[in-house]
């Protein structure tokens, strides 16, 4: 028999599905709750979804009933779910404001809204475990992740992102909708927000750009967009791989910043991240001679 979470997850899934907005089941890790099919291979799988089995995160995400009953039927310990970001049409945006650690979200977004002059509007708000909250938005194309980028306690959920789902019980507690919350429309995202989010520009090309790079700067940005093609559940190691790989070849702490960068665009935390470099560097030095 399907266990209470179980089924209050899965119900509130559909609800959520029934607005557009496709849903895959988490454990109570927040984690995908679907396990890789590719887990037990012996060499890592570019597969977003391509092979037709499910347990490939966020690419399985889905607002079609049939498909959700069927993804939480494989995962019969999934008590909650999570809402992709960035898909067509909605192209949702989560705005995550914590409230933990000392970090203020709430009040760093009121000031970021009054200091670049736009208002918040009142959109579908869900009040997290440690009484942060959620807000959607929904824009014109897809938005990149960050993670206090803005401003201390405001991370962005964006394109290859997802937010955690009303209904849904993790090892922290309950997401619930905020009172008054649960009729509003999906609100537009403010622009001025969305122009904040966006990544910075590229920076201008130089002469010596157009000249064929050194075999390290090669190596160097190949790792980068190894730890850029991350997929949920498997970012850390990824990012740890990579951080590796740049110590061995001898500019660990010269890429050690591009590969946190990196790495938050794909949904760390700048703290996760930066420690998972840093294990990485305490890893070579402990076995060099």
């Amino acid at each position: 028999m399907p266990r209470p979470d179980h089924t209050r997850a899965l119900h509130a899934a559909l609800i959520t599905a029934a607005r557009g907005l496709p849903v895959i089941p988490l454990s109570r890790s927040k984690l995908p709750a679907v396990r890789s099919p590719h887990r037990d291979e012996l060499r890592a799988t570019a597969c977003r979804g391509e092979c037709g089995r499910p347990g490939h995160g966020v690419h399985d995400a889905t607002s079609d009933p049939a498909r959700i009953r069927a993804l939480f039927a494989v995962a019969p310990w999934a008590t909650g779910y999570g809402i992709a970001c960035g898909q067509a049409p909605l192209h949702l945006v989560g705005v995550d404001l914590d409230v933990k650690h000392g970090t203020d979200g709430v009040g760093a977004l009121r000031a970021l809204a009054a200091s670049h002059g736009f208002d918040v509007p009142p959109t579908v708000t869900v009040v997290t475990p440690s009484g942060g909250r959620h807000l959607w938005f929904t824009a014109p194309g897809p938005v990149p992740n960050s993670a206090g980028r803005l401003a201390p306690g405001i991370d962005i959920r964006g394109a290859g992102g997802y937010v955690v789902g009303p209904g849904s019980r993790t090892v922290a507690g309950h997401y619930h909708l905020a009172p008054g919350s649960a009729g509003n429309p999906l609100a537009e995202a403010p622009p001025a927000l969305l122009h904040l989010a966006a990544p910075p520009p590229a920076p201008p090309r130089t002469d010596e750009q157009d000249h064929p790079r050194h075999p390290a700067e090669k190596r160097a940005a190949a790792l980068v967009r190894f730890v850029l093609d991350s997929r949920a559940g498997e970012r850390n190691g990824r990012l740890f791989w990579a951080a590796c790989r740049a110590y061995d070849a001898g500019f660990g702490d010269a890429l050690a910043p591009a590969l946190v960068t990196a790495a938050v665009h794909t949904g760390l935390s700048e703290r996760e991240a930066a420690a998972t470099v840093a294990s990485a560097g305490r890893l070579r030095a402990a076995v060099e001679p």
